[in-house]
């Protein structure tokens, strides 16, 4: 029986303090042998209970491989590539603080790995809140029409697909293609992602690999979000112009569009065609919601419509910062964190 692989398991972190007590439990009930399994918690420096919980749990479980790494640079794509350097893994799986895993989920990722896929991951399910606006904003960012066109976000047949999200990585592929790009505060995963595909590797989806997500229920929050989304989208063009897909850029197409029928004077058509189709697409995301459709579907249409517009409006003032970040990206280098 050929041995379990040791598998580097990621989290990082800034201000977790709500979410790390529920994904600490979630490795300790794994099923993978603990003496297989490294844990890396790495802190952006939070200025909530964040290390103070990684300590106890450290302090709580001597047997553990456990250690906690600083990120004074704050940034995803940086407390990435200081778990990659600090990494003894024969496989890199990272998971964001907020998720939920099953007790086989390291498991499933190390033995889709050893069936001789170097990426993979399975669906990413949102847990919906209790409260009936906080549920239609999370039913928004899942749908289709939302956010949610990603093969991750909803169950399928196991197969190729374009991206992952809470994904396991043999260790050669970041030996290959380098680490995360720290200039890049939100897009470093499409980045990195075009880089793995261009250098030949594909993200295999196992639908039996499930892992659960936590949908963000504040409005503004998520608005937010979206802008800094979609103006990551725009800039990461200036270093990755192939990381996206057509999907990427259709918000900030009808934002553009939007603009120009105010000034032409067509956009009641514009809006009327963006509106039936926000219409079907509300009506398919609430179907079985215990609240009344007739209550719901209006309401979700508009929130289709600010968050299309937040990420649309992220978008064009990425590309408009463009030129200036090019110039900044061409005197930098990805760091390579792991060797071969």
């Amino acid at each position: 029986m050929t041995e379990p692989a040791k598998v580097t398991f990621v989290i990082v972190f800034r201000d977790a303090a709500e979410h790390l007590p529920g994904a600490l439990a979630g490795l300790l009930a794994q099923d993978y042998p603990p003496e297989k399994l490294q844990i890396l918690l790495v802190d952006g420096k939070s200025e909530d209970r964040s290390r103070r919980i990684c300590e106890d749990f450290i302090a709580s479980h001597p047997e553990r491989d456990v250690s906690i790494l600083e990120n004074p640079g704050r940034l995803l794509a940086c407390g990435w590539n200081i778990a990659l350097a600090a990494a003894t893994g024969e496989i890199i799986l990272r998971v964001d603080a907020h998720a939920g895993i099953p007790a086989d989920f390291v498991r499933r990722n190390a033995e889709a790995v050893a069936r001789g896929h170097e990426i993979v991951g399975g669906p990413r399910l949102t847990i919906l809140p209790e409260t009936f606006g906080k549920r239609l904003i999370a039913l928004a960012e899942g749908s289709r029409f939302g956010s949610g066109a990603a093969a991750y976000r909803h169950e399928g047949a196991a197969g190729f697909v374009d991206t992952l999200a809470h994904a396991a990585y043999r260790r050669d592929v970041f030996a290959r293609v380098g680490g995360y790009h720290e200039l890049l505060e939100r897009t470093e995963d499409n980045e990195i992602h075009g880089r793995m595909k261009r250098a030949g590797f594909r993200f295999w989806f196992d639908p039996s690999i499930r892992s659960t997500h936590k949908a963000r229920a504040d409005l503004a929050a998520m608005l937010r979000q979206k802008y800094a989304n979609g103006r990551g989208i725009g800039l990461t063009l200036a270093v990755a112009p192939g990381a996206f897909g057509l999907r990427h850029f259709v918000p900030g197409a009808f934002t553009a569009a939007l603009g120009l029928s105010l000034i032409l004077g067509y956009w009641p058509h514009l809006l009327a065609l963006y509106f039936a189709a926000a219409a079907v697409f509300a009506a398919a995301a609430v179907r079985g919601e215990r609240s009344p459709t007739g209550a719901a579907v209006p309401v979700l249409m508009v929130i289709f419509l600010l968050m299309h517009l937040a990420y649309g409006l992220g978008t064009l003032a990425g590309l408009a910062s463009l030129p200036f970040f090019r110039r900044s990206a061409a005197r930098y280098t990805v760091p390579r964190p792991v060797r071969a």
